[in-house]
């Protein structure tokens, strides 16, 4: 027996501009998706049926059934190679990154799991069935198939791969949840459309991180931090240590804030509850582990 083992890695998006909703209640967006180190550990194995089982401090908050992207993405891609009947897999979720906390924690774990599941059962789906899965099961799937920073617009399904230098991130997780269909909700009721983001994706591309750190942004950062101020304390308290810019992850409520390498860990001591994560991740193949005692096949 084989088990293919996995990282699901959380993402910043370094901005996130809301351009309005549509006709079929999602939003058109456009948004740089960065992949960071921070991740879950994704493991799936052959079983019968098709079961998710979660563990780490977070596994508590972490939704079941239908609502586990994980088993979502699984299902669909057992559907795709023939039917679910003759599918089965033991999915594993080992989690590092907090839940609903606008990393994209589920969706990483969605993306992850199409890949370690296409092989695993020998699919071969290929890269555009499975974006088109990864659409279906949730908007940031795609970006977070791709496994590299990414330029994304439409809701999620244009994903464009961007070159960029690394950045380091010291991220403040907060205790409480907030769901994407809230916060997209709430900026409904006062919609506000940021700036043509190109001089930001220019700073990004060339290491700019002065640049960079000044012109972050995410339309949805005022309405969220209009119900949890403790977003706005934190991003003033990041500019007051030094960051070069700070701004609230997709829907929230997690601040990131963009740091000077070699200053990071002293930024993170400053904020309570931070911690210090790179952008993008070292890339690590993923492990098949068989039989034999001594491991990795």
């Amino acid at each position: 027996m084989t088990a293919i083992v996995r990282a699901a890695h959380a993402k910043v998006n370094v901005f996130l501009r809301v351009l309005g909703r549509r006709d079929d209640g999602y939003h058109d967006i456009e948004t740089l998706i960065v992949p960071i180190s921070l991740h879950d550990r994704i493991t799936v194995e052959p079983a019968e049926d098709l079961t998710v089982t979660v563990s780490g401090g977070a596994a508590a908050a972490v939704p079941g059934g239908d609502e586990n992207l994980a088993l979502r993405a699984a299902r669909a891609l057992a559907t795709e190679a023939g039917g679910t009947s003759s599918r089965g897999a033991r999915i594993s979720i080992e989690k590092g990154i907090p839940v609903a906390a606008g990393l994209g924690g589920g969706s990483a774990d969605a993306a992850a799991t199409l890949l370690a599941l296409d092989e695993l059962w020998s699919v071969r789906a290929g890269r555009d069935a499975l974006a088109r899965i990864a659409l279906a099961v949730g908007s940031d799937v795609p970006a977070l198939l791709l496994g590299e920073p990414a330029y994304v617009r439409g809701r999620g399904e244009i994903v464009e791969p961007v070159l960029l230098q690394p950045t380091t991130w010291v991220l403040k997780p907060f205790d409480v949840g907030v769901s994407s269909t809230d916060a997209y909700g709430w900026w409904d009721a006062q919609p506000v459309t940021g700036p043509d983001p190109g001089a930001l994706i220019a700073a990004a591309e060339s290491g700019n991180d002065s640049l960079l750190g000044s012109a972050l942004f995410n339309d949805l950062q005022a309405p969220v931090a209009g119900r949890y101020p403790d977003i706005a304390s934190a991003i003033e308290a990041f500019l007051a240590a030094g960051a070069h810019g700070a701004v609230m992850s997709g829907s929230g409520p997690t601040v990131v804030a963009l740091a000077p390498f070699a200053s990071a860990p002293d930024l993170a001591t400053a904020i309570p509850g931070a911690v210090v994560a790179d952008a993008p991740p070292p890339p690590a193949p993923p492990a098949r582990i068989g039989p034999d005692p001594s491991g990795v096949v």
